[in-house]
């Protein structure tokens, strides 16, 4: 069993859960700089071994692991400090805000030998597993395109103070989740362009950036994706319009994923329609918090994941390298929403040095 450290009491809450419910990972300290957040969790979770400075846990030498989930601007930092006290890292998306950061990084991960992983979660949920199941097992044929979106109705968040802020972007913290689908089925990304705007909602709160996108992607081999998402207005009946979909249309068959709903549906390619959705135990695994927020069971499939990854030494996807290039992809679609053009993602890397950065294939 591997021992963890989880920085960033706020997100780091499922990562709480997922922790203590794993039979490959011990729970070793939690740590924020809040007290008050620290404990309110060790109340919560009955786990009262919290620290308020990060250098505990990176001076811990059992510590094997950390998993980061502080505020974006802060991950380059936080991912450093843990390489440079000899600790695997689990980091939340986006991985970093800032490409300037990327080289230093790569070069100390391939210093220090240590595993990072991007914790994008979507992957990680239950329909998800299955459509990547169902893709790899050659069940919908060769890959022609992919269509993700990600529509919610976030008006509460127009009631935090922060999401009014100019650093607070809807691209990064919601519309990563689809683009995170795209670059899962397409990782080599070319070329992007997209149009944004702010809603009726967003500009009556005072919102300073797009709440509402499209996007279209062009991958190196021509294939196409698209990627939506809208934030502050309402949705459909859930039965009619998932909040999260990723759909695979391929030579011999299509699949879609509805996330929060726990549904799956495919053509194969013997003709055989299937709409598969999971029960009670698996939407309390997944959601055990309030509502549907704080995914925990995603977290916890993802630190098994990891886990495996060092044990058996082999790549944990997400890594480094990927979650570098979605950071340049976002950063295009941003691009894209300011110019009104199409932007090339090669040329983003360019500008930090990353040329030479290659997207994995799966």
């Amino acid at each position: 069993m591997l021992n963890i450290g989880i920085l960033g009491l706020g997100e780091g809450r499922s990562t709480i859960s997922a922790a203590l419910q794993s039979s490959k990972w011990n729970l070793k300290t939690i740590c924020d700089r809040n007290e008050a957040l620290c404990k309110q969790r060790a109340e919560a979770f009955n786990f009262h071994h919290y620290t308020t400075n990060y250098d505990d846990m990176l001076n811990d030498e059992s510590i094997d692991a950390i998993a980061i989930y502080t505020p974006d601007h802060l991950h380059a930092q936080h991912v450093k400090q843990a390489l440079l006290h000899n600790k695997h890292v689990i980091c939340t998306k986006p991985f970093i805000d800032d490409l300037k950061d990327a080289s230093e990084l790569l070069q100390l991960q391939q210093q220090t030998n240590k595993k990072v992983f991007v914790g994008q979660s979507s992957r990680f949920f239950e329909p998800a597993k299955r459509q990547r199941k169902d893709f790899e097992a050659g069940e919908i044929g060769e890959l022609i395109t992919i269509e993700s979106h990600y529509n919610a109705d976030h008006r509460w968040f127009l009631e935090k103070p922060w999401a009014l802020e100019k650093s607070f972007k809807w691209l990064y913290g919601g519309l990563s989740h689809p683009v995170d689908f795209i670059r899962w089925y397409l990782p080599n990304i070319q070329e992007v362009m997209g149009y944004g705007m702010i809603s009726a909602n967003g500009k009556a709160a005072g919102l300073k950036h797009e709440d509402v996108m499209h996007f279209i992607f062009k991958a190196d081999d021509g294939r196409i994706a698209r990627v939506s998402g809208s934030y502050t207005g309402p949705i459909q009946p859930a039965q009619r319009d998932s909040g999260m979909t990723c759909i695979l249309r391929g030579t011999e068959g299509a699949s879609q994923t509805d996330y929060h709903e726990l549904r799956y549906a495919i053509t194969d390619k013997t003709g055989e329609e299937k709409i598969v959705t999971w029960g009670d135990a698996t939407l309390k695994y997944y959601f055990r918090f309030e509502g549907q927020s704080h995914h925990a069971g995603e977290y916890q499939n993802y630190l098994e994941y990891f886990a495996d990854s060092i044990e058996q030494n082999f790549s944990a996807y997400p890594d480094m390298r990927e979650g570098i290039i979605t950071i340049a992809v976002l950063k295009g679609m941003d691009k894209s929403l300011q110019t009104g053009k199409p932007i090339i993602i090669k040329e983003i890397l360019e500008q930090y040095n990353l040329g030479g950065l290659i997207a994995h294939s799966y």
